[in-house]
């Protein structure tokens, strides 16, 4: 949404629809498409519109998912394997889904014994409000903005929530991960670790296609022991203290540019030191932020090996995003490469997938992919208010 805003902003004023299209990459027919939603709907037009599909080629249809439910209901010792053969017999006619699928609708309408498989405690990306520096970081990329130079500028910047101590703001060439690991490596050793990190469910913080919407980079975050705290879409107020501090960004280090990378860097330097050292804040009594801040207690020493003693079997995901078993190769997703994951079977002929203490989903030994569990990482409904 925030660049169809600057879209719109720089047609409004005067710039040619032809120039812009090329600066933004897109087709003159996308540029016009954008510009008549805003002139109909206003700011509303150019929010995300569901990219949902009338209906989806692999979703199991509700009719049979309500059958599965039926028949457990009416045996409720059976288990998927048992349910789907009953399933082949009465109905003949149908698709049959996987073991695996059938376990999960099971799992989904609570209809899995609690004696199997252990329920998740409630861990969702819930916000919350910490006094205490380094009990909550704040990351986001400022809007990118063209230098002199003619190549684009992503400030990635993460502040202390508690202190508004602003950590570090990097100018870097684009969002791709590899420059955000480096980033946030940097700020760990500098800083220590943070007990969470909030941030929107943009690349490179969520991945829209793999489990929960966890990223490589989120899933570092897990495996140094930092919670993770998602805004809701389209509600940047739910991080409005960072929010905040990229307005005041904006008027004093990027306007005008500077000629390049280097130089605008500098620019940044000069703003982080003026920021927390300088610059008295209203909203902590007229103090600096770097009269607040202290350092984390927790040092960046790297991870250690997981192990799943409780497990049947631990598994190395490959890079490719697969686990390999019994001569199968399940996919899983490309977010865990390289990461160690358990493995148990919790039915017969069902298997549990985990990752550290979050259990991702099931797979049978037919199933080519883990059918996914409940989202342990569910945003809850919280009533809405600026910060």
């Amino acid at each position: 949404m925030d660049e169809r805003l600057r879209f719109v902003a720089r047609l409004l004023e005067g710039e040619k629809m032809a120039v812009l299209c090329r600066q933004f990459d897109i087709s003159r027919k996308t540029g016009y498409k954008i510009f008549e939603r805003y002139k109909s709907c206003g700011i509303e037009g150019l929010t995300d519109r569901s990219r949902r599909p009338y209906r989806h080629a692999k979703q199991l249809p509700f009719q049979t998912e309500a059958l599965i439910v039926q028949l457990r209901k009416e045996h409720p010792t059976w288990g998927a394997p048992k349910i789907r053969e009953k399933l082949r017999r009465l109905h003949d006619d149908i698709h049959l889904p996987a073991i695996s699928t059938v376990h999960a609708v099971l799992d989904r309408h609570g209809l899995v014994s609690s004696s199997r498989r252990p329920r998740h405690k409630a861990q969702g990306t819930s916000l919350s409000r910490p006094t205490t520096p380094n009990d909550l970081w704040c990351a986001d990329y400022k809007g990118e903005f063209m230098l002199a130079d003619r190549r684009y500028c992503y400030p990635l910047t993460i502040t202390d929530f508690a202190s508004r101590y602003l950590l570090c703001c990097d100018a870097l060439e684009s969002t791709k991960e590899m420059y955000a690991f480096s980033v946030f490596e940097r700020a760990f050793r500098d800083f220590g670790l943070p007990q969470a990190i909030r941030t929107d469910n943009g690349v490179p913080f969520a991945s829209a296609s793999a489990f929960f919407g966890l990223s490589r980079l989120s899933v570092w975050w897990l495996r140094l022991g930092i919670r993770i705290e998602r805004i809701q879409p389209a509600h940047p107020q739910q991080n409005g203290r960072h929010e905040r501090m990229h307005l005041t960004l904006k008027k004093e280090a990027t306007k005008p540019a500077a000629k390049n990378f280097l130089q605008q860097q500098a620019k940044f330097d000069h703003f982080i030191q003026y920021y927390n050292h300088e610059r008295p804040h209203q909203a902590i009594a007229m103090k600096y932020p770097g009269e607040l801040y202290q350092p984390s207690a927790r040092a960046y020493t790297g991870l250690s090996d997981l192990e799943y003693p409780f497990h049947d079997r631990t598994i190395t995901v490959t890079a490719c995003g697969r686990i390999c078993i019994a001569r199968r190769k399940i996919n899983l997703s490309h977010v865990f490469a390289g990461q160690n994951v358990g493995i148990k079977e919790v039915a017969e002929k069902i298997w549990l997938v985990t990752f550290m203490d979050y259990d991702l989903g099931f797979f049978d030994q037919e199933a080519g992919r883990v059918e996914c569990a409940q989202n342990p990482f569910r945003a809850q409904v919280l009533p809405m208010s600026p910060e």
